[in-house]
C-alpha cells in the first residue's frame, strides 16, 4: 500500500504534463486556423434546443432548411419535387415538425431519411410520413389515400441504412416486442456503403459510416447545395456519443469525422472581406455542417472537433500504459481541457461516461 501511495504524485504530474502539453498545442494553432474559427463563429448561428412548440427554422441555403427544437437537427431540402427530410424529430414534435414544412412550401415530403436508430431521430417518423406522399403515389382510396393491409400506401418513403431497421425492429429480449412501433420503422433500407438518388436538381449522396456513433450511422451529402447532414456523428453540445452497445466504437467515430473533413471544403479565400450595409454576412462559400445537436458546424469546427477527440484518446492511452484504473483515470480528468466547451455533468450522456467509454474502447482493442 505504500509503495501505491509513493507512485501515485508521479502520475498525476505525469497527467499534469500531459494537460500542459494539450493546451501548448491548442495555443500555437496556425493563424490561418484562427482565422477560420473567427469567421465561421460569425457566420454560425446557435440555437437553442427548446421543446417542440418552439420550433426555429434557419434557412441555410435558398433551398434548404434546419429545423431545430424538435429532438435532432432535421434537414429539409424542399424543390420542385418535394421536401427530402433528413432526420425525423421526436414523436411529440412531428406535428409542429409539418406545420414548419407547410409554412416553407406547399410541396408535400416525398422521403425521410434516417441517419441513425435514435429515438429523437427516428421518433416522427410515421406521423411525417403520413403527412407526405411518396413519388409513386397514385392515389385511389378513400379520402385519396392507398391503403395496402392496413398500410398507408401512399406515405413518404422513410430510408435508412439496413442496420437501423434491424436495431428498430429486433425485440427488446425472449418473448418482448421490438422497442419501436411497426410504422416508424425505415420503408426502405440499404446495405452498400454508399446509396445515391437525385432529387430536386441535386444529387444526394447517403454515405453509410459503419462503427461511428452506432452501427447504422450515415451521413447525407446534398452536393449541389454543398451542405451535408450528419446525425448524431456530432453532437456540438457535449463530448461525442459512442454507443457501444449498438455498434458504435471510438475509432469508427474518428473515422466518420475524418470522412467528413474530406467531403467538406473551407469558406474562402479570407481576403476582400464584405464592409458596407453587408458587412455582417456570413463569409461566402463553403460547405455547411449540420449536427444531430447544436449549431451548424464549418469544416474546421469538425477538425477542432475531431482533434479534441483525438487528443483526449491519446492521454487516456498513456494513462492505460501507466496501469491507471479506470477510476485513476476519471479522477486525473483527462477531458479537463475542453470541459468548458463539451462537459456535461447530468443526464443521459456526461463527462464521466464519454471518459469512460474512451477507456473501454481502447482496453477492448488490446484484448
Amino acid at each position: 500500500a505504500g509503495s501505491s501511495n509513493n507512485s501515485q504524485p508521479d502520475r498525476r504530474m505525469t497527467v499534469d504534463a500531459l494537460l500542459r502539453s494539450v493546451k501548448t498545442r491548442i495555443g500555437r494553432r496556425p493563424f490561418a486556423a484562427v482565422v477560420g474559427v473567427a469567421l465561421c463563429a460569425g457566420g454560425a448561428i446557435a440555437l437553442a434546443q427548446d421543446n417542440a412548440a418552439t420550433l426555429e427554422i434557419l434557412q441555410i441555403r435558398p433551398n434548404f432548411y434546419m429545423i431545430v427544437g424538435a429532438g435532432a437537427n432535421i434537414g429539409a431540402q424542399i424543390g420542385p419535387n418535394g421536401v427530402v427530410l433528413v432526420n425525423a424529430g421526436t414523436a411529440d414534435a412531428s406535428g409542429d415538425v409539418v406545420a414548419a414544412i407547410r409554412k416553407l412550401t406547399a410541396q408535400p415530403i416525398r422521403y425521410i431519411i434516417d441517419t441513425s436508430a435514435d429515438p429523437d431521430v427516428v421518433g416522427g417518423n410515421a406521423n411525417l410520413a403520413k403527412a407526405g406522399r411518396n413519388i409513386t403515389s397514385f392515389a385511389t382510396g378513400p379520402g385519396g389515400r392507398t391503403t395496402v393491409a392496413g398500410t398507408d400506401a401512399d406515405a413518404a418513403r422513410i430510408l435508412s441504412h439496413e442496420n437501423v431497421l434491424t436495431r428498430m425492429s429486433a425485440p427488446l429480449g425472449p418473448g418482448q416486442a421490438s422497442p419501436f412501433e411497426h410504422d416508424i420503422w425505415p420503408s426502405e433500407t440499404f446495405f452498400e456503403r454508399r446509396r445515391t438518388m437525385y432529387f430536386n436538381d441535386e444529387g444526394i449522396e447517403i454515405l453509410h459510416q459503419p462503427a461511428a456513433h452506432t452501427d447504422g450511422d450515415v451521413i447525407v451529402f446534398f452536393r449541389k447545395t454543398d451542405v451535408v447532414v450528419v446525425g448524431n456523428i456530432i453532437d456540438t453540445d457535449r463530448f461525442p456519443v459512442v454507443d457501444l452497445t449498438r455498434g458504435g466504437s471510438l475509432q469508427g467515430e474518428i473515422d466518420a469525422l475524418n470522412r467528413i473533413i474530406e467531403i467538406a471544403i473551407p469558406p474562402g479565400p479570407f481576403v476582400g472581406l464584405p464592409s458596407g450595409p453587408n458587412a455582417s454576412d456570413p463569409v461566402q462559400g463553403g460547405t455547411e455542417i449540420v449536427p444531430g445537436h447544436g449549431r451548424i458546424y464549418r469544416e474546421i469546427d469538425v477538425v477542432n472537433y475531431r482533434d479534441m477527440l483525438v487528443i483526449i484518446r491519446d492521454i487516456v492511452q498513456d494513462m492505460i500504459n501507466k496501469k491507471m484504473t479506470l477510476e485513476e483515470i476519471k479522477a486525473a480528468d483527462p477531458a479537463k481541457p475542453f470541459r468548458a466547451r463539451y462537459g456535461v455533468e447530468s443526464g443521459p450522456w456526461t463527462t464521466d461516461d464519454f471518459v469512460e467509454t474512451v477507456y473501454r474502447s481502447l482496453t477492448t482493442a488490446k484484448s
